[in-house]
């Protein structure tokens, strides 16, 4: 086993070759190798940074405690509403008449926009009223038209987070009005998210800042904003971060502030989740924390990690014997694909080794890309990165070579020695049976008389 230092490398190794770690240990594994991982603080009960581009954690803080997800709820929600719609079962033009449970387990101090039991909105809209102004009563109404009650839509809930990898979740509610038994963790918050970010629609209501509904059988038309601050100053001013595209707000006295936040700079989509926040009042006025620290994780991720090459190509790492080659007697292996990192900017090339192990030998003929050993990347001995390594060249075999080692393996086989062998035995056993145990002719005295051939005797009467 060849042991060798290495520049730039980390956890995320984007390659189809990839070892990936589970994304549980990324984020606390960087810290104990990046200064500015580990310098990172949030001010709240718990937080997450994921890239969502590339499935990969930046950063967590107590992201797999039980926390209580109040609105944010809402994102399962519309996820299955979506989900509904992409079945067939619903189209975002289905107008939806409000029911019974239209206002079931609703608080009067609830966020409502009011919609009245025998209401009449469309999916679309009352998907608007959902996710903008958070409205409770809006929960309900979808919850029956997907699933015909609010308790068979919030089995499906649970059911669909299992599907998504949710270990530390469960909903009480389709809404997120506390619930002792209505519980999440910041890490399947994002795992919710993810789903639902890849559905064009939602994208699309969650980066609104503001909507109206038309007037239906029972209201005027309203209109209303975006309760998230980093996309509009409309409700909440001072914490707009032109890069966000979304998602959900959330708050009960329990849950404290929260904040599920997606952000895209090129090309590259960050989500952070920060629960359990507080909103402090100082001199300089009302902070919002849960906006401020999204906007700091999110600004920080971008910031501060950015992909490196680290293996091409082009870079050989050892080389191999080649017997019965022409005019050769070696070849370069290299490795088999690019091999890319997502680092934190301040991670030194002294951190990371590689491993690599080949053949002995190879014997002609050798064809470029023939596989010849592997090669993987290790951070303080967890490795994070195995690829092929190939020859780099083609190495043809001499007839010559190739004939004698033939003649030579023809002579010197076992199996043909033990044939020659048994072949002599055999040759021996024949001779002495035929020499030894050939039967005698048997010679002795005639005592009898004969008779001559013309003997004309006369016959006894």
């Amino acid at each position: 086993m060849k042991h060798y230092r290495l520049l730039s490398l980390f956890l995320a190794v984007v390659l189809v070759f990839s070892m990936a770690s589970p994304l549980s240990a990324q984020a606390e594994d960087l810290s104990q190798f990046s200064q500015l991982v580990a310098d990172m603080e949030i001010d709240a009960q718990a937080a997450l940074l994921v890239n969502m581009t590339e499935d990969e954690i930046y950063y967590e803080q107590n992201a797999y405690d039980k926390v209580y997800p109040a609105s944010i709820t809402k994102v399962m929600t519309a996820l299955l509403v979506l989900e509904a719609v992409e079945r067939g079962d619903l189209s975002l033009d289905t107008e939806i008449t409000a029911g019974s449970e239209t206002w079931l387990d609703i608080p009067s101090d609830g966020s409502t926009q009011n919609i009245q039991i025998g209401e009449v909105m469309s999916v679309e809209n009352l998907l608007y009223c959902l996710l903008l102004p958070s409205a409770n009563e809006a929960a309900n109404i979808l919850a029956q038209a997907v699933s015909g009650s609010v308790s068979s839509f919030v089995e499906l809930m649970n059911r669909r987070a299992t599907e998504l990898g949710c270990t530390g979740t469960h909903f009480a509610n389709p809404h997120g009005i506390q619930d002792e038994d209505h519980y999440t963790t910041c890490y399947d918050l994002y795992l919710i998210a993810r789903a639902a970010m890849s559905n064009e629609t939602f994208r699309t209501i969650v980066s609104t800042d503001s909507y109206t509904v038309p007037a239906t059988n029972m209201s005027e038309e309203r209109t209303f904003s975006n309760t998230n601050g980093l996309l509009t100053s409309k409700k909440y001013s001072g914490y707009v971060y032109d890069s966000c595209i979304g998602i959900k707000t959330g708050s009960t006295s329990d849950a404290g502030y929260c904040l599920l936040a997606a952000a895209e700079e090129d090309g590259t989509i960050l989500i952070s989740v920060v629960m359990g926040a507080e909103t402090v009042v100082d001199n300089d006025g009302t902070h919002r924390m849960q906006f401020s620290e999204s906007a700091r994780l999110l600004k920080w991720g971008f910031s501060n990690f950015s992909y490196h090459s680290i293996l091409d190509l082009d870079t050989p790492v050892a080389e191999v014997p080649v017997t019965l080659g022409v005019d050769v007697d070696s070849v370069l292996v290299v490795p088999s694909g690019t091999l890319e990192a997502l680092l934190p900017n301040d991670i030194t090339a002294d951190s990371f080794t590689i491993e690599y192990e080949t053949v002995d030998s190879v014997e002609a003929p050798v064809e470029v890309g023939d596989v010849l050993g592997t090669l993987t990347v290790y951070l303080e001995g967890e490795a994070y990165g195995t690829v092929d390594l190939v020859a780099a060249a083609s190495v043809e075999q001499s007839p010559f070579l190739a004939t004698k080692k033939a003649v030579e393996d023809f002579i010197s086989d076992n199996w043909l020695k033990a044939a020659v062998g048994l072949g002599v035995i055999v040759v021996l056993v024949i001779v002495l049976r035929l020499t030894l145990f050939r039967p005698k002719r048997r010679y002795g005295n005639y005592t009898g008389t004969r008779r001559p051939r013309n003997y004309k005797g006369s016959r006894r009467r």
